[in-house]
């Protein structure tokens, strides 16, 4: 392997392992309360403590320096007045040794405090050079002493006899120091230039001793602080995190589940209130269980019970039908009604039955391998006598070759049908749609009419049990009301959708979409809603499940709606070849719209 590769390979792991971290890290500090606390007191912590350490650190060595600058400026004064005092000995003139021993003399006497001292001649002229003690006295010697460009420009812009201070480093950055001058006139030697450069080394020392400790100091606060915060919310959260532990558990049907209780403070008396919500929604929960066990035991015995009666009245009607022949023309009326109404009292038990399997929970799918384009044919087939009555053609449009599913027949057959009836009730007359399509997971029928349409509030409410659009509408073709809520459960139990849409006299769609096997999950469905024809402006409500085709959903009454904000963009139905129409005796329907 080559080094390149190794190189590459170690930089992958590296950046794989930091940015798993990171998500670890980014994930914590997201779904846990307590850590987002403790991090977030952390933080606030360290830049307070930063803040306040940052202040004292910096009046401390404020202070330190003030005191050192003027121990030192009334140590350079007096080194001033001294070198002022020199005079001749003996009536001559002073000399270059008499102010170097001078100068040493008093470096001596002050050592611990002053670094070095430099005597330099304002005269370039003059007899005298310069004097340094502290440090070489040699050529180089100036050089050592850290006078900057500022200093020397604030000298000679200086009236006499002021002193200047600057804070320098030492020679050789052995530390920091303290820079002080001040021009001065020696009698019988001329103008001169002290330097007085004092050691700042254990100021700076006792800096940084404070410094450390502020921060060690800092640092055992901030874990001190850390660890406090991890404690009280742990106190906190543990009980918050029991009791969503609780309430998912109740939420899953656990209704015995409860939070523990210590002690009397206020997270005991949220766990008693807690348990006590939780006592009463048992209660409840539990008796409209019995209610609903009764309500569909009520309905189910009812249905069951009516069954003998009902079967004796239709015998009794059935003959009474059949000779209406030889009655007079009232009672042959009366024979009719009897019939219609004992074979719409039929279907209504078998409704009735039906739905009370689904809310018991055991109604079982059938799943074979069925063409749903033979479905259509033969639902439109049975219903072409009825659509021949209201003057509705009926237009299929499905793909030549078989679409096959694993399906349960019955059911299918009864939602189409329930469907097709629907359309031809409310469709007034005018044609009537019914496209077949399929993709690689799903199969979808749409039933397409043209009549009186639906409104929002319709729309929304179109799939509840008994509900109808129009209450004065008188109901054509029978049915009991149940119809469009029995196929909603039946495209659920196929695992399914059944969704319609619906436009104030721009008629309405019902789309079924059931995937190829019933343990398949469906994401889109190969027809649009709304229909390609229709004529969308703003917004389109939708009735069907929570799972749409990438709409935008909300939840509205007892079914969910679905706001289709771009229907232009709904997926094309796939091209099929020319329609076909099917006009046989039709079936008694079961439902009209509502």
């Amino acid at each position: 392997m080559k080094p390149t590769s190794a190189v590459r390979g170690a930089l992958r792991t590296t950046a794989a392992g930091l940015k798993a971290f990171w998500e670890f890290v980014r994930r914590s500090f997201s779904y846990s309360l307590q850590v987002r606390i403790v991090v977030l007191t952390v933080v606030l912590t360290s830049v307070a403590i930063f803040g306040v350490g940052t202040y004292m650190s910096q009046q401390i060595s404020r202070g330190l320096f003030d005191t050192r600058l003027k121990s030192l400026s009334s140590q350079a004064g007096t080194v001033v007045s001294e070198l002022r005092s020199v005079a001749p000995a003996d009536g001559q003139a002073v000399t270059q040794e008499t102010l170097s021993a001078q100068l040493s003399s008093i470096y001596n006497r002050t050592t611990g405090s002053v670094y070095a001292l430099s005597l330099v001649p304002k005269d370039p002229n003059s007899a005298f050079s310069t004097i340094s003690v502290g440090m070489d006295s040699s050529a180089e010697s100036l050089p050592a002493m850290p006078v900057s460009d500022d200093l020397e420009e604030a000298i000679s812009q200086a009236p006499t006899d002021d002193m200047l201070y600057q804070s320098v480093s030492l020679p050789a950055d052995s530390g920091p120091g303290l820079l002080i001058t001040q021009e001065l006139t020696i009698p019988g030697a001329g103008q001169f230039q002290l330097y007085y450069l004092g050691d700042l080394r254990e100021q700076q020392g006792t800096l940084d001793f404070v410094q450390r400790s502020m921060l060690v100091a800092a640092l055992v606060l901030v874990v001190l602080v850390g660890a406090v915060a991890w404690i009280v919310t742990r106190l906190v959260v543990t009980p918050v995190r029991t009791g969503a532990e609780v309430a998912r558990l109740i939420a899953d049907g656990d209704l015995d589940e409860r939070m523990p209780v210590h002690g009397n403070d206020e997270i005991a008396v949220l766990g008693e209130s807690f348990n006590d919500m939780a006592d009463t929604l048992q209660h409840q929960i539990q008796q409209m269980e019995r209610l609903s066990v009764l309500q569909r035991q009520f309905v189910s015995d009812v249905s069951h019970e009516l069954r003998t009666p009902l079967a004796t009245i239709r015998a009794a009607a059935d003959l009474i039908y059949d000779a209406r022949d030889d009655l007079d023309p009232v009672t042959a009326r009366s024979a009719e009604l009897l019939n219609s109404q004992a074979e719409r009292f039929d279907n209504l038990l078998s409704d009735l039955l039906e739905i009370s399997r689904y809310d018991a929970g055991a109604a079982a799918l059938v799943a074979k391998p069925v063409d749903v384009c033979a479905i259509v044919t033969s639902v439109v087939e049975n219903v072409s006598m009825v659509a021949d009555q209201m003057s509705t053609h009926i237009v299929v449009h499905a793909p030549s070759s078989p679409v096959m599913a694993e399906i349960d027949r019955v059911r299918i057959t009864r939602i189409i049908r329930n469907l097709v009836v629907n359309a031809i009730e409310h469709g007034e007359g005018k044609p009537i749609d019914v496209y077949v399509a399929s993709n690689a997971e799903a199969v979808a029928v749409s039933v397409r009419d043209h009549g009186v349409g639906m409104n929002e509030e319709q729309v929304e409410h179109v799939f509840d049990r008994f509900w109808r659009a129009d209450p004065a509408r008188k109901r054509t073709l029978g049915g009991s009301g149940l119809g469009l809520a029995i196929s909603l459960e039946d495209a659920h139990l196929h695992n399914g959708w059944l969704q319609v849409w619906g436009n104030p006299g721009e008629g309405s769609c019902f789309r079924l979409t059931i995937p190829r096997r019933p343990d398949q999950e469906i994401t889109s469905s190969p027809l649009p809603l709304p229909p390609r024809d229709a004529q969308i402006r703003g917004a389109a409500l939708v009735a069907g499940p929570l799972s749409s085709d990438g709409s935008v959903r909300i939840q509205t009454g007892s079914i969910p709606i679905v706001v289709e904000t771009e229907p232009e963009e709904s997926e094309e139905p796939p091209e099929t070849p020319p329609s076909a129409e099917a006009r046989t005796t039709a079936d008694t329907p079961q439902e009209g719209r509502g």
